[in-house]
């Protein structure tokens, strides 16, 4: 991209050239070499495609995923949680070994103990993961370890991979016992992922994280 200076104001193209203006400045380009009906049909750009389609589908999983978490995600204040959390979903998707290129899925990804290790394992902004201090059996949640904590609020998560979309349920248990027992609200078939918000007396989060 280049600016010019001439008396005669060109818009559009001349030849292999395009003109216009950007920001109050005369600008000139070439044209872009990529050819749309190529894209979709000649083989050397079978890669490109298939990145595409799974960069979009970690897109799509991981904003339902987000979205689910929304009202905690705001307190972890944490502005660049979009990326870093679109970067572990692509990570987690490339842990799928029974997919071809092109239709590796997250959920696949998240069924390998090593994609269940990178979710637990994330942090959201500077608030404290809590490791592996919090296990969940059988609608228990058994907690080991000193949290400086006085509750659990425990988000249940029914992830759709094909719809892009989520349902959720919350609950909220106190510590005061070490072994709280919660509600069964989806299917046993259902792919679910349990989140788990420990907070104080005056409700800040003292950690988060996946379980």
């Amino acid at each position: 991209m280049a600016t010019y200076e001439s008396l005669i104001k060109i818009t559009g193209a001349v030849g292999d050239l395009v003109f216009y203006n950007l920001n109050g400045k005369n600008v000139v380009r070439k044209k872009s070499g990529f050819n749309k009906a190529a894209y979709k049909k000649n083989p050397s750009y079978e890669k490109v495609r298939q990145n595409s389609t799974e960069f979009g589908h970690c897109s799509k999983i991981g904003k339902a995923i987000r979205k689910s978490l929304d009202n905690y995600i705001k307190k972890a204040g944490d502005p660049l949680l979009y990326q870093k959390f679109a970067k572990l979903m692509t990570e987690i998707k490339d842990l799928d070994v029974i997919s071809g290129r092109g239709q590796r899925t997250v959920e696949n990804g998240l069924k390998t103990e090593e994609g269940k290790k990178l979710l637990k394992t994330f942090c959201f902004g500077n608030t404290k993961n809590i490791n592996d201090g919090i296990t969940i059996r059988e609608q228990t949640l058994y907690v080991n370890g000193n949290y400086n904590a006085d509750k659990a609020v425990i988000l249940t998560i029914k992830l759709d991979s094909e719809n892009y979309s989520t349902e959720y349920k919350e609950e909220t248990v106190s510590l005061d016992h070490r072994e709280p027992v919660f509600e069964k609200h989806f299917r046993e078939k259902d792919f679910l992922l349990y989140v788990v918000i420990l907070e104080n007396e005056d409700q800040k989060i003292t950690h988060m994280g996946f379980v």
